[in-house]
């Protein structure tokens, strides 16, 4: 039986601790595959493609030679364009079913895909040259199983009330850093210990998950703090003797109950004996201007357009880099495979920079939030407030504006980034590949954050969901092309990856297309604040919710 969403919120610490290590050691690890790529080879995974004589280099294992050739990374290469098409394209089918379902069954399902992951691999080396194609199966797994725990881990910082952006940006950058769980198990394997215990053990520990979920996830949703206190989890048949309160505390008690129950009717009739009490009276008819708004205008917004052009580009950049980076090092380096093998572990070890890097976009998207009023009729009521006269001239920061411009800064500060990192990819200098390291890292745990920040801004809350599920899926189709980019550098540019590297920076200034236009709906937004039009609701800070 599934505990309750009480019993989940007074275990929320032990529950938002064990999700930052399970999403850090189980979630995106498949980005870490330039050193899982070094271990497959080195077992002998799709070693049979290559005949020793016309092997590029080869790999030791034991004694026993193994070969190694541009057939292999291809094959291999394809196995993790389909495991990180999965990462992100089955955000927008988890997303319907997280909310028909509840978090609780797809952490179960993730953990035991996991599990299953890491069985497949330790059993694929067995016999490599009958077993290899297991791999595949290995990567969807893993890749299926990692999206499952990041996504479901999202709506914990529900239960942190003003600490919910500082869990969020925790969560995506533990997610972000989960990047250098394969290097740390490279270590491991080249201290002597077999892959194959490797595996087991780690599958081992992905049934920890699956315990932890069974114990402590709730079946219900986490709703968001503006929707719920929950602090104040009221039964009906005790609602006296549960909240020892009397005068004013009692009747809003009461109060929030009975617009609670003349807003689902429908409760009662199945056998719900629970409620969550609303924050005040006003979370219903607050959402009302939200659900008028239809979802095929969310959809067709230019904002949401140029969102999804400027976020499949940098998902593109940065899976090809992952995919590629070993082949991109091994044009450059001229004194070995060792030395291969220490750059793809410093990528590796620079992962956890997502850990620190995450919070200050999350810092940039909050930049004056608390300073910001909600609309203009509480303008002078912000203004009395902060100790201002009647005839002094007030100039509020307005929410939604203010989380525009925010928006502005994070997509901006986020472009500049990646253009430096297609900069630095130019350049043929081996040392210089350690600051490609570090944009790249930045990149990644930096353009997940804003996207998120800039739908919670712009769109309903109703349709947040959604869109960023789409967002998720469109950008993992386009990212399909860094398999034949690979093919075309590996293949007729013969490992130069300067051409490829250069269409992919020129195509990353379209980037900054999008606050450019977030930069003239601010200007069109100013001014429907000073002058709103009758259609235009005065409501316009939408409330925050969790990816």
């Amino acid at each position: 039986m599934a505990p309750s969403l009480a019993h989940a919120y007074r275990w929320r610490w032990w529950m938002a601790g064990t999700a930052v290590l399970e999403n850090l050691f189980f979630s995106a690890v498949l980005l870490g595959w330039g050193s899982l790529l070094l271990m497959l080879k080195q077992e002998g995974v799709y070693a049979s493609l290559c005949p020793a004589e016309n092997s590029t280099n080869a790999t030791q294992d034991e004694g026993r030679q193994w070969p190694s050739c541009d057939q292999q990374d291809e094959m291999l290469n394809l196995g993790f364009m389909v495991g990180s098409f999965l990462l992100s394209a089955t955000t927008l089918p988890l997303g319907v079913l997280m909310d028909r379902f509840g978090p609780r069954p797809l952490r179960m399902v993730g953990s035991a895909c996991f599990a299953a992951s890491c069985t497949l691999m330790a059993v694929t080396i067995q016999d490599t040259e009958a077993l290899s194609p297991l791999i595949f199966l290995a990567l969807s797994l893993n890749g299926f199983a990692g999206i499952c725990l990041t996504f479901t881990s999202l709506t914990l910082p529900n239960m942190f009330g003003n600490l919910r952006s500082t869990f969020m940006a925790l969560m995506i950058g533990s997610y972000a850093s989960s990047a250098i769980t394969f290097p740390g198990i490279k270590l491991i394997y080249e201290a002597g210990v077999p892959f194959m215990v490797i595996m087991f053990t780690w599958s081992g520990l992905a049934c920890l998950i699956f315990l932890n979920c069974v114990l402590n996830w709730p079946s219900e949703h986490f709703p968001a703090p503006e929707e719920v206190d929950y602090t104040k989890k009221i039964k009906l048949a005790e609602l006296a003797l549960t909240h020892k309160v009397t005068g004013d505390r009692f009747y809003r008690h009461v109060t929030a109950v009975g617009q609670r129950l003349s807003q689902e009717p429908r409760s009662l009739d199945r056998g719900t004996n629970a409620f969550l009490a609303p924050a005040d009276g006003r979370g219903a008819s607050q959402s009302q201007p939200e659900k008028a708004v239809p979802f095929r205008q969310s959809l067709c917004s230019p904002v949401f357009l140029w969102s999804l052009l400027t976020m499949s580009l940098t998902q593109l950049r940065v899976i090809f880099y992952m995919a590629a980076m070993n082949k991109m090092l091994e044009f450059l380096v001229t004194r070995g495979q060792q030395q291969l093998g220490f750059y793809s572990s410093v990528f590796g070890a620079m992962q956890l920079l997502c850990l620190a890097t995450c919070p200050l976009i999350g810092y940039i998207m909050d930049w004056r939030i608390k300073d910001c009023v909600d609309a203009p009729a509480r303008a002078a009521a912000h203004s009395k407030a902060r100790g201002r006269s009647a005839t002094e001239p007030a100039r509020p920061r307005y929410c939604k504006m203010q989380k525009v411009s925010n928006a502005i800064s994070a997509f901006t500060l986020t472009n500049l980034l990646l253009v430096g990192f297609g900069v630095t990819c130019l350049i043929d200098s081996l040392p210089l590949q350690l600051v490609t390291f570090v944009l790249h890292t930045m990149v990644r745990g930096f353009f997940h954050s804003a996207c998120g920040s800039l739908y919670a801004a712009v769109f309903p809350s109703s349709h947040f969901g959604t869109l960023t599920g789409l967002q998720s899926l469109v950008s993992a189709v386009f990212a399909l092309l860094q398999q034949p980019l690979f093919m075309a550098m590996v293949g007729p540019l013969r490992g130069e990856p300067f051409w490829v590297n250069l269409g992919l920076l020129v195509c990353s200034l379209l980037g900054f297309l999008l606050p450019a236009y977030l930069f003239c709906y601010r200007a069109r937004l100013q001014r429907e604040l000073v002058e709103p039009s009758p259609g235009i609701p005065t409501a316009l800070c939408a409330p925050k919710v969790a990816a």
